[in-house]
């Protein structure tokens, strides 16, 4: 009986070892590349016309009549083109993150699927997080093409912007992960779309300088991701900043512990 306990624990801890297998991580991200490309027109067309809705309303409509040319030496046009990168990523991450791993969980059990071939939890979580952050990081861009065509100037520091949505996307798809395994209902998302996803991004400087708001709310806004990573995108853009490292760090950080509450949230859902 011991000898049996021990060869148990022995191949626990060799698993624990190379808990990630790659092979594991690869097979469930083709998996979703298949599905993709079954609806990726709908995805790709919907992620470039909807930054030319929002550059025409707020650059070129509300931006000519209401706001100055000009916001810290950039045209308010710009300001928004590359700030919406920020607003793309996270609704084309935490939101496709909780409703998609929530109906794939609850209603089509693919998860169950999966669980059933040599993945464990953890990988399933780490190719659904890294499957999201990539989708984020590619339709995190297009706002800035729309931009350049409305006059944005390119520059060698957008070539960081992909690394920078990247690591955005990884968190926030986390964050939507472990929402979608805490939830009972999907009726239940409404009350984290509205108390938490909303505000995010309306305080995150996006539409507007956050230098403008009361000092209370300017301190909350550092706490807010979204907007550190606006800064991140709009410095790639015009000029870095010796605060951006940290910025980084900090977004590198926050989608890590994201994806540690992730695994244990489905973990709990799918295996206790």
């Amino acid at each position: 009986m011991m000898e049996v306990a021990t060869a148990a624990r022995s191949r626990l801890a060799e698993r624990r070892v190379g808990r990630l297998e790659p092979a594991a991580i690869g097979g469930v991200l083709s998996r979703e590349v298949a599905n993709f490309k079954t609806f990726w027109k709908g995805s790709m067309v919907s992620s470039m016309i909807e930054p030319v809705i929002y550059l025409l309303a707020f650059g070129l409509g509300l931006g000519a009549t209401l706001v100055d040319d000009t916001i810290d030496g950039v045209e308010y046009i710009e300001f928004i083109g590359t700030g919406m990168v920020a607003t793309a990523v996270l609704f084309s991450s935490a939101l496709p993150a909780m409703y998609g791993v929530f109906v794939k969980h609850r209603f089509q059990n693919t998860y169950d699927a999966i669980l059933a071939a040599p993945v464990d939890v953890e990988e399933l979580v780490t190719a659904e997080m890294l499957w999201f952050g990539i989708r984020a990081s590619v339709f995190g861009n297009f706002p800035l093409i729309v931009a350049m065509l409305f006059g944005l100037d390119p520059s060698f520091g957008m070539l960081l912007v992909p690394i920078f949505c990247f690591a955005s996307a990884c968190g926030f798809a986390a964050f939507g992960i472990a929402v979608a395994a805490s939830a009972k209902k999907m009726d239940q998302f409404s009350y984290v779309q509205t108390l938490l996803i909303t505000p995010i991004f309306l305080v995150a400087g996006t539409f507007f300088p956050l230098d403008g708001l009361p000092a209370g709310v300017q301190a909350v806004a550092q706490l807010n991701p979204l907007a550190h990573l606006v800064e991140l995108v709009r410095h790639a853009s015009f000029g870095f900043e010796a605060l951006d490292i940290a910025r980084f760090v900090g977004l590198l950080l926050l989608a890590i512990v994201l994806w540690r509450i992730a695994v244990r949230q489905m973990t709990r859902c799918l295996v206790d």
